[in-house]
């Protein structure tokens, strides 16, 4: 995720244009687009087309207008499935240290080892489901794992569930065990089914993109548009008619590859949610609330720009 201050520098924010692979996609395809434009426009003034090419601009303007609707639902889509994910990485943010202080306030302070558990499990639980919503877990991102551990997550498929699994039966076998009682098994159980239900709503926006066949007709219908730019624009705006194709363009596709970019908000793109650092900040909050101390810092920060 890019991090910049919303009221930093016009011109700066303006120069990063280039640094971003959504935008040189936008820009390539503008490029293309002017190519386009001046062969078209160069080809009816020389062969003298206007006569045969006679577009009404009014179809345009009408055709905007469909497409408006259509870009503003995609975009609109688009950045309600990213700030749905923001707002359950929140929660999680918030009810691992809920589970956390339930823990630490719950069992004697003399037992140390479920602390130690609580904690690393807490925090593989985040660390692993971050790496689930991309390309699947990766073992060497997670902490403390013994040698029995990773043998036994290496044969699962979803690891944060198999993670959940050993939280829930730690705390189920302490309450047959009398460590914890039934009032304090009963208040611990939501903060437990909270992070699945988190697990299940970003499987949800993961899982379930924007219905294939209106992706495809609106990519359909920019594309028809484009095309038919210079033609219409040519008679009026003469060489003019290139740099508003493709300043018309730039504005299209823009918003189209933009709601592309964050329609799947748990990647590695300029703009998706940063859920490996949030997820490294639960490890150090978990670590801190149970043990007094911060985890040995395992990772390198995760390649996101900051820009001023």
């Amino acid at each position: 995720m890019i991090v910049y201050k919303s009221n930093g520098s016009w011109f700066g924010h303006v120069g990063h244009l280039t640094t971003s692979y959504t935008m040189k996609r936008i820009l390539i395809a503008t490029m293309v687009m002017g190519a386009y434009a001046m062969l078209t426009v160069g080809s009816i003034k020389y062969f003298d087309l206007h006569r045969y090419l006679q577009v009404d601009s009014t179809i345009f303007s009408l055709l905007a207008v469909i497409l408006s609707i259509f870009l503003g639902f995609r975009t609109t889509t688009a950045y309600d499935r990213w700030w749905e994910g923001r707002k359950q990485w929140g929660a999680l943010v918030n009810n691992c240290r809920n589970l956390a202080l339930y823990v630490d306030s719950v069992w004697p302070p003399s037992d140390h080892e479920i602390r130690r558990f609580m904690a690393k499990h807490i925090a593989n639980f985040c660390l692993a489901l971050s790496e689930h919503l991309r390309d699947g877990t990766k073992l060497d991102k997670l902490v403390y794992l013994a040698e029995e551990e990773i043998a036994y997550y290496e044969t699962k498929d979803h690891v944060p569930n198999f993670i959940a699994l050993r939280i829930y039966q730690r705390i189920a076998e302490a309450h047959r065990n009398g460590d914890i009682n039934e009032g304090d098994y009963i208040n611990i159980k939501p903060q437990h089914q909270s992070l699945l239900d988190i697990l299940g709503a970003c499987e949800r926006i993961k899982k379930t993109p924007i219905a294939f066949s209106y992706a495809v007709y609106l990519k359909v219908l920019v594309t028809a548009y484009a095309a038919l730019l210079p033609f219409g624009l040519s008679e009026q705006f003469g060489w003019g008619a290139i740099p508003l194709s493709m300043l018309i363009v730039f504005a299209l596709i823009g918003v189209e590859l933009m709601g592309e970019e964050i329609e799947d908000p748990f990647g590695l793109d300029c703009n998706d949610l940063p859920t490996g650092d949030i997820a490294h900040t639960i490890k150090r909050n978990v670590f801190e609330i149970l043990e007094d101390r911060s985890p040995a810092k395992e990772h390198q920060k995760e390649l996101y720009e900051k820009v001023f």
